[in-house]
């Protein structure tokens, strides 16, 4: 009764210590997770303690670039990889070999060519690195570091594989009012042309490169019914001496800059003379420059000798505009598409008339929804320094 009396006075949820049983202190599971918190332990310790990461970082697919902390570890060797039969590598990457800036031996140097192009905040600034001044006023030239105007000035575009298509309309500075309208309406993906005749270039410039656009210039080349078709002062001809063509070539050159390449305006019997073409396109690898074929004649040597000296070269596939009516020209636009759509990309060029602006400007919101990238003339153009 005593013990029971106990238990009534005491307070609820304060029961009396449980006996433990002698000589059993933990159990069976208890010993057996207690061993294997040892052993993960120990692991973690090794692996900790290892020189060499747990990852060998020559086996890690990186498939997005991403800035890192410069790290004491070992140089890795790149292994570039075969590229497939395009003007412009599909990849994020371009490989360059190029002495490096220290002055040390030559190596191979991979790069993401979106860290050589401009902000486009800034793409109407030219980059001074880029510029020689001589008597005709600011030439284009290749920067000490080896950069040329060619990767600076390109308009970037997605990188992705599929159908691209490249549209260059040419003629801008002639008219202002033209001049105007084409730089407004039309997308920033379409490449514009600059003649070199032209009135306010340098102002026309800088409004097209804040909208967007990659630019380049025309340079006027000798038709075969030359002078009864001109196409306009200082053109280039196959009976000048070379070095009166290089100084056309270059009082062209110094109407602007900011631009990737040149693009011909006529030229079909120029173009077909090996002599009058060879030391123009000499002139133009010095100065890390691209040219534009308009593929409008057959005869052309443009790419041969681009290939030789090393120009980054693309050539028309047709003009759009050459029949200056809407229907036709929507027509042309279509069939480039389908190119694009056979063989990966295509390239066509046109004037800054009304009907062209009108025609490209609907066209190309239409061809985007279709999966069509519209890219500029950098991103079709097949660049021996990239092979």
């Amino acid at each position: 009764m005593a013990e029971l009396g106990k238990e009534i006075e005491r307070p609820l949820g304060q029961g009396l210590k449980p006996r433990r049983e002698p000589g059993r202190r933990f159990g069976a599971g208890q010993v057996a997770a207690l061993l294997v918190a040892v052993a993960l332990v120990g692991v973690s310790s090794v692996i900790a303690l290892r020189k060499q990461p747990f990852r060998n970082p020559a086996t890690v697919a990186v498939t997005t670039p991403a800035p890192v902390e410069a790290a004491p570890a070992q140089p890795v060797a790149v292994q570039p990889k075969a590229e497939p039969a395009s003007p412009k590598k599909d990849g994020p990457q371009i490989i360059h070999v190029q002495p490096t800036e220290t002055g040390g031996p030559a190596g191979i140097v991979v790069r993401d060519p979106s860290a050589l192009t401009q902000n486009l905040a800034v793409a109407h600034v030219p980059d001074q690195a880029l510029i020689e001044q001589a008597e005709s006023g600011p030439l284009p030239v290749r920067a000490a570091d080896g950069r040329r105007p060619f990767d600076v000035y390109a308009r970037p575009w997605s990188g992705a594989r599929g159908a691209k298509v490249a549209i260059v309309i040419g003629g801008l500075a002639v008219s202002q009012t033209g001049t105007q309208a084409a730089i407004a309406r039309l997308p920033g993906e379409v490449t514009l042309a600059f003649a070199p005749q032209g009135n306010s270039i340098g102002r026309w410039m800088q409004e097209a490169r804040r909208t967007g656009h990659e630019i380049m210039m025309q340079v006027p080349l000798e038709p075969f019914d030359f002078p009864n078709v001109n196409p306009g002062r200082n053109t280039l001809t196959v009976d000048a001496a070379p070095e009166e063509n290089l100084k056309r070539l270059r009082w062209a050159l110094a109407r602007t800059t900011n631009y990737t390449g040149v693009m011909n305006y006529m030229g079909a019997r120029f173009s077909a003379d090996q002599a009058a073409l060879a030391p123009v396109m000499a002139e133009l690898a010095k100065r890390g420059l691209g040219y534009l074929d308009d593929g409008s004649s057959a005869r052309s040597l443009a790419p041969q000798l681009a290939a030789a000296d090393r120009v980054p070269l693309a050539v028309g596939d047709t003009v759009i505009d050459a029949v200056q009516d809407r229907g036709a020209i929507l027509k042309k636009l279509d069939q480039l598409e389908a190119t694009a759509r056979a063989k990966g990309f295509a390239l066509g060029t046109g004037s800054a008339f009304d009907v062209t602006v009108d025609a490209v400007a609907s066209w190309v919101g239409e061809a985007k929804k279709r999966g069509i990238e519209i890219v500029p003339f950098s991103a079709v153009a097949a660049d021996p320094e990239e092979q």
